[in-house]
């Protein structure tokens, strides 16, 4: 019973993170219509969060929650946290100037899938017929939605999509290896730590190439840029890798197949996008292959 409510209680607080994170591209587009690059509202992000996660990290640095911690858990840190928060944002950023952020959010969903394919050659996770299937319903979906936009957008779309299938990739690489490095650090440790490291590359790629003035912004833009870091980053961050704790990487893979259809409805609202009937027919694939898997696992818990 307990642990029935413990699974249903990282359900919810997954649900939430994935809405929070879903804002995001929708804010990143707002900002985009001030003039501002990729890179720029990329840094704005990163600078507003900075303050959060240092705090963070020191008041739980000597917060011991799993084994003892090596010099290699601390490199592995490093490293899913340049793929998972800082090339994986980049590349979500640089494709977001080319398609509209529904279908960015569809595209994007293609990183459950890429979950189970990466647990399975690196953790050795067999995958199931149902999960072959489910696997095969998303792709097959993402090139129905895709497709189509390339027919209302032109071939910038093939461009955009790329980017964002690089940021599917590289987040769940993340979050395959965030699965295993969770409990040896705990969650806001751990959390803190791969945030600070993508906040140090993000500044470092500004500083080799970043060409706009940090403070010659629209003010609307600095706005966007607070609330992209406190609402759609600092606060689904902790709340992402506390569910994954809690119900596993793979069963967080599955939850969130509630961010396409947020985003779709935010950007409805906010940025007055409508997707064609053949793309919604697409998501609706995608989200039902997800769906799909998603009852086998629960059958199997």
């Amino acid at each position: 019973m307990q642990a029935t409510k413990k699974f249903w209680s990282g359900i919810a607080i997954g649900v939430l993170g994935i809405v929070l994170f879903s804002s995001k591209a929708v804010m990143v587009k707002l900002a985009y219509k001030y003039q501002v690059d990729a890179i720029s509202i990329l840094l704005l992000r990163m600078l507003f969060s900075f303050p959060f996660y240092v705090v963070i990290a020191i008041v739980y640095r000597n917060k011991v929650e799993g084994a003892i911690l090596r010099h290699k858990d601390y490199a592995w840190v490093v490293f899913f946290g340049f793929v998972g928060y800082y090339l994986a944002s980049y590349f979500d950023f640089v494709g977001l100037t080319y398609i509209k952020a529904s279908l960015e959010r569809i595209i994007l969903f293609l990183y459950p899938t890429i979950v189970i394919l990466l647990n399975r050659i690196f953790l050795k996770q067999a995958i199931s017929k149902i999960q072959a299937i489910a696997i095969g319903l998303t792709y097959v979906g993402i090139i129905i939605a895709f497709s189509d936009e390339v027919n209302v957008s032109g071939t910038d779309a093939y461009l955009g999509g790329f980017f964002i299938l690089l940021s599917a990739i590289t987040y769940a690489s993340y979050l395959v290896g965030s699965g295993w490095l969770i409990p040896k650090f705990g969650v806001i440790k751990f959390t803190a730590y791969a945030m600070l490291v993508s906040c140090f590359c993000v500044f470092m790629h500004y500083g080799f190439i970043g060409k706009m003035d940090l403070f010659g912004f629209a003010w609307e833009v600095y706005l966007l840029g607070f609330l992209i870091a406190v609402f759609a980053t600092v606060i689904p961050s902790f709340l992402v890798s506390l569910s994954i704790k809690m119900i596993s990487s793979s069963n967080f893979a599955i939850v969130a197949g509630i961010g396409p259809i947020s985003t779709i409805i935010l950007a409805s609202i906010f940025l007055n996008e409508s997707l064609t009937l053949l793309q919604f027919f697409g998501a609706l694939i995608v989200i039902g292959g997800i769906v799909f898997m998603s009852i086998k696992s629960r059958k199997k818990d």
